[in-house]
């Protein structure tokens, strides 16, 4: 089955972090971290709906500027999500532009920026065409681990100590719509922007008796239109399977409440995208530096019962040694150490 979800890091192990998360058969995407975005094209920029920030140290964060750069005058709504804090570091950003040419623009760009605190989410929203003053109220609401909710997934969220707030996250499917596209051939179906209704509408629990149209569309125009019960065409084309889940964890200290926060939000995941800053026997340095060893990320997705591991942000001591800490990180996972 194909999944909805397709992960990639966009730099490679030593350098910037970040994951690239795309959606299947949607112009959207999300990211985790804003580091160096130099692999990403703007199409790709364009998509993404909503950025979770782990904390606003540079190497996390010097991206922002890149994607506010590739989405400003455009008709556009991005969500940003950090630490304690978060709304300063975000403004101090805007506030390095000068903005008096953007009420001439023919679009507007929203921002919107909420704070994780350990038990209240706080949002502030900018708008492009206030010269990014925050507009209106701020809003304010309980936070009990879920960032975000959809009817296809949810993100969930925790607060890790980096000697400051770090948020590890968890990127939840309900279950995995796939559609067959050899029933789509046989019934003589479009691939097409249907699907991306066609699937919300079963994530939504939609009446399954209602009728539902296939559009044919050229240069964006609708040029041919069928009706089908929605059920049956269910019965059709779309595979539901359990929906995956993705995790990142970056920059978190190897302490007990962290490994076990950590281990908890990793738990049974298809796959771990976690740090591995330090091999074991550099551990004194890891507690100073407040990152995990290899050994560390493999032990705690171990015990995670995760499926897949992903290890990213070595630290540029092991320059030619990238195997090293891969082989100790395995080891650990494999339970072979």
């Amino acid at each position: 089955m194909r999944t909805s979800f397709h992960p990639r890091l966009i730099n490679d192990s030593f350098s910037d972090p970040g994951l690239f998360v795309s959606f299947l058969y949607q112009r959207r995407a999300i990211l985790f971290d804003l580091g160096d975005l130099r692999n990403l094209a703007p199409r790709e920029l364009m998509k993404v709906s909503h950025v979770f920030v782990t904390h606003a140290h540079v190497d996390h964060f010097i991206g922002f500027d890149v994607l506010l750069r590739v989405l400003l005058g455009r008709e556009k709504e991005i969500h940003l999500f950090g630490p304690p804090e978060f709304f300063a570091r975000v403004e101090g950003k805007l506030a390095g532009y000068t903005w008096n040419l953007v009420e001439e623009y023919e679009y507007g760009l929203s921002v919107k920026v909420t704070e994780v605190w350990p038990q209240k989410l706080k949002t502030r929203t900018y708008l492009c065409e206030k010269r990014f003053a925050p507009a209106g109220a701020e809003r304010e609401e309980p936070f009990s681990g879920t960032l975000l909710k959809e009817p296809s997934f949810r993100m969930e969220g925790v607060l890790l100590d980096h000697r400051i707030p770090c948020l590890g996250l968890s990127l939840v499917e309900n279950f995995s719509i796939n559609i067959d596209k050899e029933a789509l051939k046989a019934l003589e179906l479009p691939v097409g922007p249907w699907l991306t209704l066609f699937k919300k509408v079963l994530y939504d629990q939609g009446d399954l008796s209602q009728p539902f149209p296939v559009t044919w569309e050229e240069g964006g125009r609708v040029v041919k239109e069928k009706s089908f019960i929605l059920g049956e065409l269910a019965q059709k084309i779309a595979r539901i399977s359990p929906g995956q889940k993705i995790a990142y964890i970056s920059d978190a200290a190897g302490t007990q409440e962290n490994l076990a926060k950590a281990e908890n939000l990793a738990r049974n995941a298809d796959n771990l995208y976690i740090e591995a800053a330090f091999l074991e026997r550099d551990r004194e340095i890891a507690q100073r530096k407040s990152h995990l060893t290899a050994k560390e990320a493999g032990t705690l997705a171990r015990k995670a019962g995760v499926k897949k591991l992903t290890l990213f942000h070595f630290s540029p001591r092991y320059a030619d040694m990238a195997k090293e800490l891969e082989r100790e990180a395995m080891e650990a996972f494999t339970g072979r150490e």
